[in-house]
């Protein structure tokens, strides 16, 4: 295959969508100014509320895209895309619903039996239950090929043994859905693998912390031993599993997460040139958000790609490896111009979005498919491997 133009443009905004953006942009001053949430950067991770999550879900912001018959709305991507960038960009806590509303939601519909798109999309939708994902592993990582998960048949469903890392909000959620092996490989190593969704609280299932370095606790290991599921939750046809993880990839990495985790560290960098206009702060803002805006397009226009069907793995790809490295390269530089003594206790925000950005930055270019695995991917498009 041979990588071609990726058509990277972004298509005009509808009026109605600012009249959205407006009232969301309201809601969030409203909030904020009741207390009811803390700005912070990588909210979508570390800002875990289910209750901001059933206000959401109250306003229909919540599995926006969906049929109405699943508790959705169908709105445009375009109006979920507005809304899930001022939620990224005010620091709000979405993290109890993103990742079930991002991919699961989707993967659901597409793939999903009946029974399974009744039992959970509604659910999902009105914020009442929340879901994790079980991909990587311990001797895996980013290489899906080498999932060694298991689940074999028995009487009335299947039995699933191994082990899944850096499953984020496992700990808080109600349901994983877990890429395992099911059948022989052959001679194709992508061969084999289904998708199963497993009840968090089935016996059998343990889930140990991975404690970040500035002390938060997202990031899990979970262990299935012995864990019975039952036939019906079994996500699409046995042996589907890398196709199913393809189409999850396009959702999980071209969102505007990939660039918008640190948005709040950069509106303080503003706020700090303005009071200090020195040449160095200005340039830097001025390149930094020529960089912003573009990734902003290259994410609309994956969505326009998804919204159409289609899996795009390579453009995903581009978008999360140019978007996390964004993130790492602007907290350095806002880091280097506005030095301070960066603490979780210090008197300004600033000084406390600083102290914890820098302890989760290293975890921006690994979550979601480490850059090194996503360039292979892009090099393999291009006729390089």
């Amino acid at each position: 295959m041979i990588f071609q133009d990726p058509g990277f443009t972004m298509p005009e905004l509808a009026p109605e969508l600012q009249t959205l953006r407006a009232e969301v942009r309201a809601f969030l001053k409203k909030e904020l100014a009741q207390g009811s949430f803390v700005p912070v950067c990588n909210s979508w991770m570390e800002g875990f509320s289910p209750e901001f999550s059933r206000k959401l879900a109250a306003r229909g912001w919540v599995g926006m895209t969906w049929p109405k018959r699943y508790g959705g709305q169908e709105r445009s991507f375009f109006e979920n895309f507005v809304v899930n960038e001022e939620l990224l960009a005010a620091g709000a806590p979405v993290g109890a619903h993103w990742v079930g509303v991002r991919q699961t939601g989707p993967l659901l519909l597409r793939f999903g039996s009946d029974r399974l798109k009744d039992e959970f999309l509604p659910r999902l939708a009105s914020a009442e239950i929340f879901f994790a994902i079980g991909m990587s592993e311990p001797d895996a990582g980013s290489d899906l090929g080498q999932v060694r998960t298991q689940a074999r048949r028995t009487d009335g469903g299947w039995v699933i043994n191994g082990r899944k890392i850096w499953s984020s909000g496992a700990h808080r959620c109600d349901h994983m859905v877990v890429f395992c092996r099911t059948g022989d490989a052959g001679g194709d190593r992508r061969a084999g693998f289904s998708q199963i969704i497993v009840d968090l609280k089935s016996k059998g299932v343990t889930i140990r912390p991975i404690i970040m370095m500035n002390g938060a606790h997202h990031f899990n290991e979970t262990i299935f031993d012995d864990v019975f599921v039952p036939e019906y939750r079994l996500v699409g046809e046995p042996g589907n599993g890398w196709t199913q993880v393809l189409s999850e990839l396009g959702y999980e990495r071209s969102g505007p997460e990939r660039f918008l985790s640190i948005f709040p560290l950069l509106v303080e960098l503003v706020r700090l040139a303005a009071r200090d206009p020195d040449a160095r702060k200005v340039i830097a803002l001025g390149q930094l958000g020529a960089r912003l805006w573009t990734l902003r397009r290259m994410s609309v226009a994956v969505a326009t790609l998804l919204a159409a069907g289609q899996s795009p793995e390579v453009d995903a790809s581009l978008v999360k490896d140019l978007g996390t490295r964004f993130e790492r390269e602007t907290i350095e530089i806002i880091r280097a111009l506005a030095p301070a003594e960066w603490s979780a206790g210090a008197p300004s925000e600033y000084e406390v979005l600083m102290a914890k950005a820098l302890l989760s930055a290293p975890t921006f270019t690994l979550r979601g498919g480490t850059n090194e695995i996503l360039r292979n991917i892009i090099a393999r498009s291009l006729g390089l491997r």
